[in-house]
């Protein structure tokens, strides 16, 4: 992937930032900064691109991004509309060597040293770990000079001590910073994002990416490891998690209307993406 190379802004007053943000286009591009990011959604769902990992995110999680990993969280479109629900994050973003050179070699530090090399593939912090960090990070805004370097250091403790989180891109993910095709990577996703529900024909894609239809799935292998119809797959699956959780629809009727044609290839892509049946996936969901 070529993500957009952004330069975040801790001020000339803090060695990190913490941002409270309450809009739903701070995180929607294809991106990637130096800095780790770690972000607390506590309003507002839509679906969570990061490295090679594609799912449905919702409020109440929260993501530990490690350094030069792109990522790009998009809001759903109901967040843009006129009579837009609220949406609400906290967000961190520092650098590993912030404290210092010597700061993460010191024996005290080897559990949040190993965090933050595991960040690399990007964590999704669940259970009572997320819900601990996540009053750490709204105290977190509250304070200023070495209470707010003390917090970060205890949500970071409180992250490496219990390790409650689950990698989310491929073992084998790589990336680099070339800036050339950010454009064409961001309209490709926002295109397939917003008609994924649909047939998508490859010719329309393929001129939305600004390439002929012949090279169209060649690129996009070349830059995602994926095809193009498994990308769509796994953002139709994402959907259909999310509808699930909401219980708002029964199974077959949320089939159709993530973008699926029937029940049975409905059924075998989720089984394929997610490792459970959509039935098991629901019940286990209602469990926790």
């Amino acid at each position: 992937m070529k993500p957009l190379l952004l330069k975040v802004s801790s001020g000339p007053a803090h060695s990190f930032s913490v941002r409270h943000d309450v809009l739903p286009d701070i995180n929607n591009r294809w991106h990637c900064h130096p800095e780790l990011e770690l972000i607390y959604f506590k309003k507002g769902n839509g679906t969570q691109f990061i490295g090679d990992s594609i799912k449905q995110f919702k409020a109440g999680d929260m993501v530990l991004v490690g350094s030069n990993l792109p990522h790009y969280w998009r809001f759903d479109d109901v967040y843009f509309s006129d009579e837009a629900p609220e949406v609400e994050m906290i967000v961190v973003h520092f650098c590993e060597n912030f404290w210092g050179d010597q700061f993460l070699q010191l024996p005290e530090n080897k559990l949040i040293k190993v965090l933050l090399e595991r960040s690399k593939r990007g964590l999704q912090i669940s259970g009572n770990t997320k819900e601990k960090v996540a009053g750490e990070l709204a105290a977190m805004l509250d304070t200023d000079g070495a209470e707010r370097i003390i917090m970060l250091l205890k949500a970071l403790n409180t992250m490496a001590v219990s390790n409650p989180a689950n990698y989310l891109t491929s073992i084998g993910f790589k990336y680099d910073h070339d800036e050339s095709e950010n454009d064409r990577l961001n309209n490709i996703y926002e295109y397939s994002v917003r008609n994924f529900r649909k047939k998508i024909y490859l010719d329309e894609i393929a001129e939305i990416a600004g390439v002929s239809s012949n090279s169209f799935c060649r690129y996009f292998k070349s830059k995602t490891r994926k095809t193009y119809s498994q990308f769509i797959i796994e953002i139709k699956v994402g959907y259909a998690c999310k509808l699930l959780i909401e219980n708002k629809l029964n199974i077959k009727q949320l089939c159709y209307d993530s973008g699926f044609n029937n029940f049975s290839t409905f059924h075998k892509h989720f089984k394929q993406v997610t490792g459970k049946s959509p039935l098991i996936y629901q019940k286990e969901f209602t469990k926790n």
